[in-house]
């Protein structure tokens, strides 16, 4: 019986790049975004089986649609992926894009990961790693206001999730990604421009990938200058860290 990995948010950007790194690791896909053209095009340059699901996360029927199809596959993978973000003055950001924001960085994830953990429970074994960002290990993020809280959210959806696992020594591996700027579509979507240099997408989930499966860290920073910011943030006071990070997103805007 084939091995499935379900990439959501799979079109472009860190999602395309886990694809392929999956695929290479010989895992028949099941590929997710709203983007069917694109999946295509992926699934095209792909040696292994791939399924395209277009899907709109952001509808809680979406979301279950696709945890139907999966009912009859062997999925072992996890790549919560889908996600997008918005620059602005919280004054001022358009009201519908939040919202749409949570129901697909918080709400569809949660849902997703709630479904995934408890199959792999039952199944004893699965891989399922969330894609939040660096600013899920901050306080607050002035400027991204919601982006930031969504991925606060995530990070500690997946600690807490980790820690019920380990103490019912659970096979079952739950991770987060907490990058940086990565070079990708997200700062066209999220009206933003970065104020320090993105890393390769490919450098992202190639590295995601091997501290999940070799070293089952539980949340992943890929670069030096994050992990350096996230640990020197720990002995600032939270007023001095959100002031910072406000000062830095406010350079973004574009």
């Amino acid at each position: 019986m084939k091995k499935y990995a379900v990439i959501t948010g799979a079109s472009s950007g860190i999602g395309k790049e886990f694809a392929k790194r999956l695929s290479a690791r010989g895992y028949a896909l099941v590929l997710v975004a709203r983007r069917e053209e694109r999946l295509k095009e992926l699934a095209k340059r792909l040696k292994t089986e791939c399924e395209i699901v277009t899907a709109d996360l952001t509808q809680k029927t979406e979301c279950e649609r696709l945890c139907a199809l999966l009912e009859d596959k062997k999925v072992e993978v996890l790549i919560n992926n889908a996600g997008f973000g918005e620059c602005g003055q919280f004054l001022k950001t358009e009201e519908n894009k939040e919202l749409d924001m949570i129901r697909l960085n918080i709400a569809a994830l949660h849902l997703l990961t709630k479904r995934m953990v408890q199959r792999f429970q039952k199944q004893g074994r699965g891989w399922l790693l969330n894609v939040a960002s660096s600013a899920g290990l901050l306080p607050a993020g002035p400027y991204m206001a919601t982006y930031y809280a969504t991925k606060a959210y995530v990070t500690s959806l997946t600690r807490a999730v980790v820690a019920e696992l380990a103490e019912k020594k659970s096979p079952v591996y739950i991770g987060c990604l907490c990058p940086g700027p990565v070079n990708t579509e997200f700062n066209t979507v999220a009206n933003v421009e970065f104020a320090l240099r993105g890393i390769r997408p490919g450098y992202c989930a190639g590295y995601a990938l091997h501290l999940m499966f070799e070293k089952r860290k539980t949340v992943i920073v890929p670069t030096l200058t994050m992990k350096l910011a996230v640990v020197f943030g720990r002995f600032l006071p939270p007023k001095a860290v959100i002031f910072l990070a406000g000062k830095q997103q406010k350079k973004k805007l574009c």
